[in-house]
Formats: C-alpha cells, structure tokens, sequence
C-alpha cells in the first residue's frame, strides 16, 4: 500500500463505514484470526464491521472471540448477500485472487460496485484500489498489527485482538518455527501477550483439542506414508471412505502434511485428500530450504501460496494424480536434493 492509498483509505476511513470483511475458502487459522481481529478494531473505530467466510472452518478456532458473530456464505447466503451489498467497502484477508473464495461467491464479490482493500501475504495477487501486500511477512495477522500501527492505534489492541492475532501468527508460522518467523515476528508477540494474548491457552485451544477419531485418522494418514528417499520426498494419502470411516470433520486433517516432512532427510513433501463431494483431490504441499512448492503448485495443480508452503487440487482421480505427482520427481530431482543442508 504506497502512501497516496493509505492517505486516500485512511481519509474514507475518518467517519463510521458498513464493512465487509472475507478471508478465503476453508478459512485457516490465519484467515479466520485477521478477520476477527480487524472486526474487533474497527468496532472500536466506530465502524460497523461484519465477518463473512465462504465455508465452515475448523472447530478448534471457533472458541475465539468474535467467532459466533460471523456469516457463512455457503449457510447463512441471504445474511451474507445482504450485507455485501449494503457495505460502503470490503477487506480481503489472506487470499490474492477473487476465485480462492468459490465460485458462487466469487460471482458476487465481482459484481460489487464499491473497493476492496487487499491485506495478504500470498505471492502475485490480483490488482484491486487499496493494496498491503508482502510475501516475505509470515502471516496476513502480522500484516493486520503493522496495518492498526500504521492507522496509529496500536493502543486500541486489547485483549480480544491480540488473541485473534496471536492465533493466526502462530498457526500460520508452524508454532514459530518456520523461517518466515523473523525477529519481528517475535517483538510483535511479545506485545501481543503484553495485551492479554494468554499464549499457553491458545496453544492448548488449537493443538490440544483432538478428538478420539481425529487421531485415528491420523494413524491412518500415517500408514498410508510412502517416502522416496533418492527423491527426498515423502507423501501421504487420505481416501473419502477413510475419512468418512472416523466422523472426519473440517479441520481433522490440519497438519497432517508436517509429518510427512518430519521424516529424517525429506525436502518435499505432500497429502493427496479425496473430496468426493466437490469432486477433487485436495492438495497441501510442504517444502524445506530453497525448493519453491509454489511453483511445483502454480504450475501443475491448479494452485500456488508461499515458498515452503502451498496448495492446489486436481480433478484426476486419486491414483492419477499421485502418478502425475511422481512422474514430476524425476524432473526435480536436482532441485530437490540440493534444496536443503541440515
């Protein structure tokens, strides 16, 4: 956002505004912790904000606060439309392309008449009027307490915001381990938890909420673990029979992928998860060092993201598609075993 957009934004943004605020399809903790957090902000502004996600989200983020205020596009559609159209401007949170949020939604964001005002951290977004966009911050509820310090409130972040916002940090930086998490990063949840962010019940609210079947399921990721160590890859499969035999829910699978990269030696690693409602395999990719699972996505499933981190989808079947996925080894094989030194 250069000076002139944020001096123009800053301007329309002096008096009370109906405001829509959208994160992206199968909203993520990062998503679903921007939007509550710059709800609670401009609530506090004297704004009248409002939460629309496209889809339900994990149950494991529904415990913050805010979270029983929001509209489900999918669900609460009448609700949701109607609030569209009677806002005077939409923020878009942690995506960079109209399409992330699904067709029939998509459909309504590009017949609406006022801006968008874009805060993401995904490589090559979309153009739109007002713009915060860098990929190198790790996580779009960073960019969210850079956007309240630069409106010079940092002083409005109380305890509610800082607990939205810490969650999207930590969910969206592997628990602070990822090599996004800078210094920065750590100076702004320092403050955050000066504000009230209580840290260990955040933690235990997202990472020690299993159910019985939920790591069920994960055993069953587990088995079904194939590695090709001359390829440093490792990935797994998750049929829709396999889910629907443990009660799957949204957000079982959350970090599945990690496990995959956590074996000894693997640079690459992937989990091919059947939907057969939407009639696609859903795909997350993980990466270490200089290997750009964006481009692995961007270029041959329909997706993209960051660097060391990325998703897209493939309307093959699933043992199609893990071919396709293997067949795409061999080509890499150099970029891959010089992607990392331990």
């Amino acid at each position: 956002m250069n000076l002139k957009q944020f001096k123009e934004l800053q301007s329309f943004l002096a008096s009370p505004k109906n405001i829509v605020i959208i994160g992206h399809r199968n909203p993520d903790g990062d998503a679903i912790g921007a939007s509550l957090a710059l709800s609670h902000y401009l609530k506090k502004k004297g704004h009248y904000p409002t939460v629309v996600v496209p889809n339900e989200y994990p149950n494991f983020l529904h415990w913050l606060p805010g979270s029983n205020n929001t509209y489900r596009f999918d669900w609460q559609n009448s609700q949701s439309q109607r609030a569209i159209k009677k806002s005077d401007i939409i923020f878009l949170l942690d995506f960079n392309a109209l399409h992330r949020v699904g067709h029939d939604m998509q459909n309504t964001l590009e017949a609406y008449e006022n801006d968008f005002v874009l805060i993401d951290h995904h490589q090559q977004p979309d153009e739109f009027k007002y713009m915060f966009s860098d990929p190198e911050i790790c996580s779009t509820c960073q960019m969210v307490y850079h956007f309240i310090e630069i409106m010079e409130d940092i002083d409005l972040i109380d305890a509610d915001i800082a607990t939205c916002l810490y969650t999207g940090i930590m969910t969206d930086t592997g628990s602070f381990r990822f090599r996004s998490t800078t210094s920065l990063t750590h100076r702004i949840v320092a403050d955050l938890i000066d504000k009230g962010a209580e840290n260990d019940k955040i933690h235990s609210n997202v990472y020690d909420s299993n159910s019985y079947e939920r790591l069920q399921l994960l055993g069953k990721a587990l088995s079904n673990l194939k590695v090709f160590p001359e390829y440093r890859t490792a990935y797994i499969t998750i049929s829709d029979d396999e889910k629907k035999s443990y009660n799957f829910v949204k957000g079982d699978t959350e970090g599945f992928v990690n496990y995959a990269l956590s074996v000894t030696g693997i640079f690459l690693a992937a989990i091919f998860i059947e939907d057969k409602e939407q009639r696609i395999i859903k795909i997350s990719f993980r990466s270490k060092g200089s290997f750009s699972v964006n481009k692995l996505a961007r270029e041959n499933f329909n997706g993209g993201g960051h660097h060391n981190a990325a998703g897209g989808k493939s309307t093959l079947s699933m043992d199609e598609t893990i071919k396709k996925f293997i067949s795409l080894l061999p080509k890499n094989k150099l970029d891959l075993v010089n992607s990392y030194e331990a």
